[in-house]
């Protein structure tokens, strides 16, 4: 596994990385594998049907160990479409952090397009976590449209959680968690936009089983003229509880639509949605500044306050 200065920061960035992973891990860079290694419990391992991705299987009873498969993309023109299918055992417990960065100093755009399917056996506890970052000084675009979809079964959990740091020109996130009896997604999703940059993400969570519950917190900022758009979606087909809460602070001449939907196919269901966007309150600009930060500094530490 050989890394330049570039690859050291995008992986840090995106995944916390410094230096090599601990456990089991895979570095996709610039469409070929970049490093892997498997561990007993955990066993990666190349597509056989002709896509281009990952298999990551998971033994049953495997807990506290961590699972690594960022993406980094170095070069301009690069467009590829990955597929990375994640079949965790029973009575897990498991860290999965994944994320792609782009640097791009070319004139063309550079697209990663990634389907990630889970399929989360019985009683087992899965914290996955998902990293977008951007950066170089090229023209060309840098593009990420990420696809995760989860099946989890009877006592099974997800917390996912998903952030764009900055630096992509375009995205679009799909979301879809299936939650059998008993199961339990909670989706904490962060965003920022700056410049001329769209971001729009769509989200379903359908609770099917009885004690079925999902959480959706999403937080965004949106700068410059940049646009956003969420479609978060609780749906309730059994006894369940789903919460759907979206925050979002718009600066300068950006857009934000918010529209949280709720749906109801059962009369034991409990569903709940709110949705918020405002602009950062005079008053808390001004506290800061009196405790002597400048202007920028005082709205820098309200953003980050507010998508810590």
């Amino acid at each position: 596994m050989m890394e330049s200065q570039v690859d050291r920061e995008l992986l840090e960035k995106i995944a916390d990385l410094i230096g090599k992973p601990v456990g089991a891990f895979n570095i996709r860079k610039d469409t070929g594998c970049d490093g892997r290694r498997s561990t007993e419990n955990i066993q990666i391992t190349g597509k056989t049907d002709g896509k281009s991705g990952i298999d990551i299987r998971i033994k049953d009873g495997t807990k506290g160990e961590q699972c690594h498969i960022p993406v980094i993309i170095t070069k301009p023109g690069i467009q590829e479409l990955v597929y990375n299918d994640f079949y965790i055992g029973e009575n897990c417990d498991v860290d999965i952090v994944a994320g792609c960065g782009i640097h791009n100093c070319g004139g063309e755009d550079s697209r990663h397009d990634g389907i990630h399917t889970f399929y989360v056996g019985k009683h087992s506890h899965v914290k996955y976590t998902e990293k977008h970052y951007g950066d170089g000084d090229g023209t060309g675009g840098r593009i990420m449209n990420p696809q995760t979809v989860v099946y989890l079964e009877e006592g099974a959990t997800i917390q996912m959680e998903t952030v764009q740091i900055r630096g992509i020109d375009s995205t679009k996130r799909e979301t879809k968690i299936v939650c059998g009896k008993d199961a339990e997604a909670v989706v904490t999703e962060r965003l920022m936009t700056h410049g001329d940059q769209v971001a729009e993400s769509d989200m379903e969570i359908s609770l099917d089983g009885d004690g079925a519950r999902g959480r959706v917190i999403s937080r965004s900022v949106a700068k410059g003229t940049s646009r956003q758009v969420f479609y978060p979606k609780m749906v309730g087909n059994a006894a369940c509880f789903g919460h759907v809460q979206c925050d979002s602070i718009i600066m300068d001449d950006a857009h934000i639509e918010s529209i949280p939907a709720i749906v109801a196919n059962s009369t034991e269901a409990q569903l709940i949605h709110e949705a918020a966007i405002g602009k950062i309150a005079g008053d808390q600009l001004l506290k800061l500044e009196t405790l002597g930060l400048s202007p920028e500094e005082a709205e820098e530490c309200i953003l980050k306050g507010f998508l810590a």
